[in-house]
């Protein structure tokens, strides 16, 4: 019987270097820089947290080898270039992991998880010091502006804290968002400036990350969440609809509303 050959992850970095061989390699693949491939790179990672929203373990391997693959993708345009290679991004989070945890690898103690959480933070402070980012000494310093939007704002709001620019519970923040809404509401009686009104709702949406932050609620989940459930009651009009030899098109918005709470009343 003859017993399949596992890859190895020398085998996959092989493949990604014939993948980019100018001559012998993928035109598609040759053809990529670090600006193409990073939508690609985004998208995999969310593909990876939908396998285990889902809970499906054998697509998780599957998204986590395509997750994977990203980071060879990359670390082969990089060498090819003369900046670093695969070997270098391994040892570099090694480093970081070991430097980040000497209450693991090192003789450090901490009395509870927020004294450790206090530490990692200062670490990381440390850290861009030595990259010579000291002259940013605020505490909103290394708040990426490459993650999601809704992110950044939570990482904004939750650096602001620490030093207690914060709303003490969520009522505050509820009347905040009321206030925020009466202003878009007067933008658009002043007759809706875009400009504005990008300001205003702006301005709602990074409350309501306070008020999902107070409530100790996931964002990112309860967005999705409500999408989901937006989707179900949406696909179920579009049924009930079907049913009575229309199409939603057809439907004036009235009977239309009267779908969507139908498709709402079933799942009571």
């Amino acid at each position: 019987m003859k017993v399949e050959k596992r890859q190895s992850l020398a085998d996959l970095l092989a493949i990604m270097a014939r993948l980019r061989d100018p001559e012998r390699g993928c035109p598609w693949d040759v053809q990529q820089d670090f600006s193409t491939i990073a939508p690609y790179t985004v998208e995999e990672a969310y593909e990876v947290a939908d396998a285990i929203d889902r809970k499906d373990w054998h697509d998780l391997r599957d998204e986590l080898g395509d997750l994977l693959l990203q980071v060879v993708f990359h670390s082969q345009m990089a060498k090819e270039q003369g900046l670093f290679d695969f070997d270098d991004v391994a040892h570099t989070i090694s480093e970081k992991m070991l430097r980040r945890h000497p209450h693991v690898f090192g003789d450090v103690t901490y009395a509870d998880v927020e004294e450790q959480k206090r530490a990692w933070d200062e670490i990381k402070a440390s850290e861009r010091a030595a990259k010579g980012a000291h002259s940013d000494d605020s505490v909103l310093a290394g708040v990426s502006p490459g993650q999601p939007e809704w992110q950044r704002a939570l990482k904004l709001q939750q650096r602001a804290a620490t030093v207690g620019f914060d709303w003490p519970d969520h009522r505050p923040v509820i009347g905040k968002l009321h206030e925020e809404l009466s202003e878009v509401d007067a933008e658009f009686e002043a007759g809706a400036d875009p400009a504005r009104l990008e300001d205003e709702i702006g301005d709602v949406l990074f409350v309501a990350v306070n008020l999902a932050r107070h409530a100790k609620v996931d964002f990112a989940r309860a967005l999705k969440h409500a999408n989901a459930k937006f989707e179900r009651r949406f696909r179920r009009m579009e049924q009930l609809a079907a049913g009575a030899g229309k199409t939603l098109e057809s439907m004036e918005l009235m009977e239309q509303e009267a779908l969507w709470q139908r498709a709402k009343a079933e799942e009571r």
